[in-house]
């Protein structure tokens, strides 16, 4: 951001223009945009791009893929002459040593291979053999135990109860009991970036196992549409809920908090971490209408890293997630690591205890901008005691070094926990409270 956004800030939200708020957006959402238009062959809209900022021809996506990458998967001449014009690195490697000449072979892309060759563009990476056939989607591992037969899925009685860009969530029967099937749009099943997007969230599920996290039951990978299966919980989500109920009393939404952070200390776990980029009410669902149980799920922006150092920082793509609950340091596209995740808490933290959602009266994309550039929600509800409120300064503390493991974060809840009144006896105490304050 530069000094004179963010000396305007806290007005920006109701004194900018449309155009300029359109502009800004357009600047901080620049890498998303080249790799968009190089996926879509736009020439000319990547031209402009590079000659407004050069350095945009080294753009990386969360699995380190240029816009070479991109444009030579699809076969895309016209993209790639000007990428290489500008300077492209025809031999960077994305997350799994895959050079824009390995996709564009493994897509048999003719004319893009000869055009790589010639400018020196080797087959795979600089360790491994130029002649090795790679194959370019990540591996499945075995699927004997939950490949599952489209046949055995029950929509008779289906409801969609969530739409994205990619596809539908959708409530159906499996073998005698209800499920959610997350099912691709058919339009989408050729896609590569797709069926990689969905093949990465399957092996990220398989491997999870824990009272907080949503389980995974099966998919189907080898028929259209491709379609991922997990338990359906009953109760909806946390936004829906918190629409309905407002705030929550601080012993319910300690003990909500608990089991997000359970769920989040389990995908925290050294050396395999998984970073959930998207935690939000959304993505965490309740168990039953009584909601005694929350879990954490939705993990479709989720990436798995393995951690050599436990001070590593992750180059991640910038503006991943849902504006509202998104950590300063990914909205600037800076250097991010497990941290954002304990942003995000904090957020959701503060929206149980206040019964809106964080700097509700600004647009997600302002209230992100907002958050950017030093600013925090206000703290007004009565729960909020001074432990649950230093807890979520703490959390939502702009060095993401500062802010606490989930582990940390696990005992400092368990301790507030032991301090709170019951259900009962803070409703008396609201109750009195509210007799007594005319602007309650």
């Amino acid at each position: 951001m530069s000094g004179s956004e963010g000396s305007s800030g806290h007005s920006a939200a109701g004194d900018a223009t449309p155009e300029t708020k359109k502009q800004t957006k357009a600047k901080v959402s620049r890498t998303s945009l080249i790799l968009w238009h190089a996926h879509h062959n736009g020439e000319s809209a990547v031209r402009k791009l590079l000659e407004e900022d050069p350095e945009l021809v080294h753009a990386i996506d969360y699995d380190n893929r240029t816009p070479l990458h991109v444009a030579s998967l699809h076969g895309w001449i016209d993209v790639a002459k000007c990428l290489i014009e500008f300077g492209a690195d025809v031999n960077s490697q994305d997350r799994w040593k895959n050079t824009p000449l390995a996709d564009a072979e493994g897509a048999k892309k003719h004319s893009m291979i000869e055009l790589l060759k010639s400018h020196g563009g080797l087959s795979f990476g600089q360790s491994g053999s130029h002649f090795e056939p790679k194959p370019v989607p990540p591996p499945l591992p075995k699927k004997c135990d939950w490949e599952i037969d489209p046949s055995e899925l029950d929509f008779s009685h289906s409801a969609t109860i969530g739409k994205g860009s990619f596809g539908e969530i959708i409530k159906a029967g499996w073998r005698g009991t209800p499920v959610a099937v997350k099912r691709i749009l058919p339009s989408l099943s050729d896609d590569r970036l797709v069926i990689q997007d969905f093949r990465h969230e399957v092996n990220l599920l398989v491997k999870l196992r824990h009272p907080n996290i949503v389980q995974f039951l099966g998919a189907v990978t080898d028929r259209k549409p491709l379609m991922l299966i997990t338990e359906f919980l009953r109760g909806g989500d946390l936004h829906q809920f918190l629409k309905g109920k407002g705030a929550l009393s601080p012993a319910t939404a300690v003990s909500f908090a608990l089991d997000i952070a359970r769920g989040m200390a389990y995908l925290h776990n050294e050396p395999n971490v998984i970073i959930h980029r998207d935690l939000k009410p959304r993505n965490v669902l309740l168990v039953n209408s009584s909601a005694d149980h929350l879990k954490v799920g939705d993990f479709g922006l989720s990436k798995l890293i393995k951690v050599q150092n436990s001070h590593d920082v992750y180059k991640l793509t910038g503006e991943t997630g849902s504006y509202r609950y998104m950590a300063p340091e990914v909205f600037k596209h800076r250097r991010y690591d497990k941290k954002v995740d304990v942003f995000s808490f904090a957020m959701i933290l503060y929206e149980m205890l206040e019964g809106d959602p964080p700097l509700s009266h600004h647009e997600p994309y302002e209230a992100a901008k907002y958050v950017a550039e030093g600013h925090r929600p206000m703290f007004r509800a009565k729960g909020y005691t001074n432990e649950l409120r230093e807890l979520t300064e703490h959390c939502w503390a702009a060095d993401m070094s500062k802010r606490p493991s989930f582990l940390d974060i696990l005992k400092r809840l368990e301790k507030i926990k032991e301090t709170l009144p019951s259900d009962h006896h803070w409703n008396i105490f609201t109750s009195s409270q509210s007799k007594h304050d005319p602007t309650s």
